[in-house]
Formats: C-alpha cells, sequence, structure tokens
C-alpha cells in the first residue's frame, strides 16, 4: 500500500469561525507586513495562540504537532490525521492532513509549503531545541528568525470584533459569579459551587454562540486557607461561617479567555478581615483609575506600589497588578508584554485588553488572614478606559448571608 506523508482531508462544509473571513485576512496581512520588514519568505506557527488566532483553529496537540504556514500568498493549516476533516472545517484558508506512518511528516509537510531554504520565522517562545533539529532538518533554511514578540504586539491590539467577543465573555464571566454567589453556603463543598458556576457559563455561551465549538471553560473556587494562591485547584472542602472566599470564573469562548474573580465571606467579615478588604479594594479603584492610553504598564504598577506601600501593605503582594485577555488560558497563550508588572514598559494604547486585579495575601496565623482579590476587565479607549466588567465587589455586595 502507498502511504503517502500528507493528503488534503476536506470533509463537510466549512463551519463558521468565531470571525468573519475579512477580520482573519487583516490579522494575516499585518503578519506579512512583520515578514517584509524582517526580510522574512514564509512563517511557520506552531503555538495553540498563535495558529488560532491567523487560521481560527484552534488545535488539541496529545503529543503531535501542528501549526500554520503563512507566505505572501497563502495560509495553510497543518493538522493531525487523527483529527480528519475538523482543522479544514474550522480554519480560514487551506489545510493538510498529515500521516504518522513514519517520523517527521509534519516538517517535511510543512517545508514544502513554505519552502527549503528559505529565510523561516518561528516562535522561538515555543519552537523546542528537538524541534528546531527537525526545521533545520527539513526546511534547510537560510536563517531563523524568531518573530513570537512581534506577533504577541500585534495580538496585543484587539480588533472591534475581538473588543465585541471578549464583552461577551465578560458577560458570561458575571453569570458564572451570580451562580457561584448563589451557590454558596455553610457545609457546601468547593468543587460542587465551582461546578454550579461553570455549568452556567457553558449553558450560556452555547446560547449566545450557537456555531461554537465548546471547552476549557473553567471555575476556581476557594475557600478559607486555600485563597491564599491566585491558581490554587479546586477542593472538597467545606465552607464554613467567617470563610474568606475567592470567586473565579474563566468563560472560554473560541479560544478567548475572560474572568471575573471577587472576594467573598460567608455569613460575617471580622474587623481585621474588612479592613484589609476595604484596603485592597481601594487599590483596585486607584488602579483602575490609572489605567489610560499612554499610561506605562511599569508606571501604573510604581503608583500601587508607593499606594499599598503608604499603608503598610506592600509586602502581602504575591504578584502583577493586572494583564491582557485576548487568545490564551490557563495552558496556552501569554501576552507578556501587556502585564502590569515593574518589568514591562509597554505603554498601554486605545485597542488593548487589560484586568485590574491587585491581591494581597495575608499569611495563616495573622489577623485577617487570608487571600483578597478583585479583578475587573477594561478596554482601552481613546481618552481612558471603558469597564466591561459587572459584578459587584467589596463588603457591601459580597458577605453572603
Amino acid at each position: 500500500m502507498n502511504r503517502p506523508d500528507a493528503y488534503r482531508l476536506h470533509n463537510g462544509a466549512k463551519a463558521p469561525l468565531p470571525f468573519a473571513p475579512d477580520e482573519y485576512d487583516a490579522r494575516l496581512a499585518g503578519l506579512r507586513r512583520i515578514m517584509d520588514d524582517r526580510g522574512i519568505d514564509a512563517c511557520l506557527l506552531t503555538s495553540m495562540a498563535a495558529v488560532a488566532y491567523y487560521s481560527g483553529f484552534l488545535y488539541c496537540a496529545f503529543g503531535r504537532s501542528y501549526g500554520v504556514v503563512v507566505t505572501p500568498g497563502d495560509c495553510v493549516t497543518i493538522g493531525a490525521g487523527i483529527d480528519a476533516g475538523q482543522p479544514w472545517r474550522r480554519c480560514h484558508g487551506d489545510a493538510i492532513t498529515y500521516t504518522d506512518w513514519q517520523r517527521g511528516n509534519f516538517w517535511r509537510v510543512a517545508a514544502r509549503i513554505a519552502g527549503r531554504g528559505c529565510t523561516l520565522g518561528i516562535e522561538g517562545d515555543h519552537v523546542t531545541l528537538e524541534a528546531r533539529r527537525a526545521i533545520a532538518d527539513a526546511f534547510a533554511p537560510a536563517e531563523m528568525i524568531e518573530i513570537h514578540d512581534a506577533t504577541m504586539r500585534q495580538r496585543m491590539i484587539k480588533s472591534p470584533a475581538e473588543i465585541a467577543l471578549i464583552r461577551a465573555g465578560a458577560a458570561v464571566a458575571d453569570l458564572g459569579g451570580e451562580a457561584i454567589r448563589d451557590a454558596i453556603a455553610p457545609g457546601a463543598r468547593e468543587i460542587d459551587i465551582a461546578m454550579a458556576g461553570r455549568d452556567a457559563m457553558e449553558i450560556a455561551i452555547a446560547d449566545r454562540f450557537p456555531d461554537a465549538e465548546y471547552r476549557d471553560t473553567w471555575v476556581w473556587f476557594q475557600s478559607g486557607l486555600n485563597t491564599d494562591g491566585a491558581h490554587n485547584p479546586v477542593t472538597a472542602r467545606c465552607l464554613e461561617t467567617g470563610d474568606i472566599l475567592s470567586l473565579n470564573t474563566f468563560p472560554m469562548i473560541s479560544g478567548y479567555y475572560t474572568a471575573l474573580e471577587r472576594t467573598l465571606f460567608v455569613g460575617s467579615v471580622d474587623d481585621a478581615s474588612r479592613a484589609v478588604w476595604e484596603a485592597n479594594v481601594a487599590t483596585h479603584e486607584y488602579g483602575m483609575s490609572l489605567l489610560r492610553p499612554g499610561a506605562t504598564c511599569a508606571g501604573v504598577t510604581e503608583a500601587l506600589n508607593a499606594f499599598l506601600e503608604d499603608r503598610n501593605l506592600l509586602r502581602y503582594r504575591t504578584f502583577g497588578y493586572g494583564h491582557s485577555f485576548g487568545i490564551l488560558s490557563h495552558y496556552y497563550g501569554r501576552e507578556a508584554g501587556l502585564e502590569l508588572r515593574e518589568d514591562v514598559d509597554t505603554t498601554l494604547a486605545p485597542g488593548m485588553v487589560v484586568s485590574m486585579e491587585p491581591m494581597l495575601t495575608i499569611p495563616h496565623g495573622e489577623p485577617g488572614a487570608g487571600g483578597y482579590r478583585e479583578h475587573d476587565i477594561l478596554v482601552i479607549t481613546e481618552d481612558g478606559a471603558e469597564n466591561i466588567t459587572g459584578f459587584p465587589y467589596g463588603p457591601a455586595h459580597n458577605v453572603v448571608p
């Protein structure tokens, strides 16, 4: 039997993508400008974020290679045979399926599309040493040029269509928050409360986006000591009266992530905890007032550091004050150039979407112990910022009877 290393499996009709074809064409035009500026003949994009951004296809690797090859005239998604026709149905442009009859088929197929001996753009933050060796063997490139920083910065400025999708995600996150708040009660388990929020969001996403694929929506709901870290997993701990709680809802719509994060208490809040909570709320509100075009990530961070230092609370800060939104989740994608940290000098500009999420963690055994965090999503506009999160924050709203 003659076994090809690749073939076209155009099975069924093209499915509706998260965005119109013009949106993907505009993104590819931006990438091609990057290529022209850097003398790149073709790009091989391999990260989930970049593949989804330029082609619309969000892959599930499971040990296999996936990618998109972009040339001056083509955009070709390369998927594995295990996915059959799905990559073609869910991508903008052409798609080729590679087989696993022999090792290296993915790289050979990509090289045929790009052309051996070309100047190749790669995502240096995603390509492993093993992948670099495979590229060198299959492509024999004249040069490999890392483009991950440039493509990240392209993704940092959202189009109106992206902002509309992010806005919808923020509304779904609010619905998840409401379902979680309704499920909070002494004796309830973290896991059951988290599932209530997740189920509410998945139903809302399916109702609002009937043509989408559904995956990856999740909730982190922590209580008591478990609130000390922002990414602590859900447990089966049962809530007790007086517990501090951390509500975190994360709807995922076609690869786009949004979030709602709130501090709550069960039944009552003691004076020491209330004082820390109110201080973090004040930091949150001050931080949101700083998010406007022309501000820098480092400048916002320095101002918030000074605000907390004046209140003798800076030592309880555990990470940066916010980050971007777009094609990212807890296991793929990160626009590191748009994080509110001391070492990021990016200037905020219209079209960026960034969170404000200060967190103070008071160690176990000290008055007010626990992790306090509020999180809103803001769209940077021409003259300020629009807050697209609606769920209320602070002691007046989130002490659950």
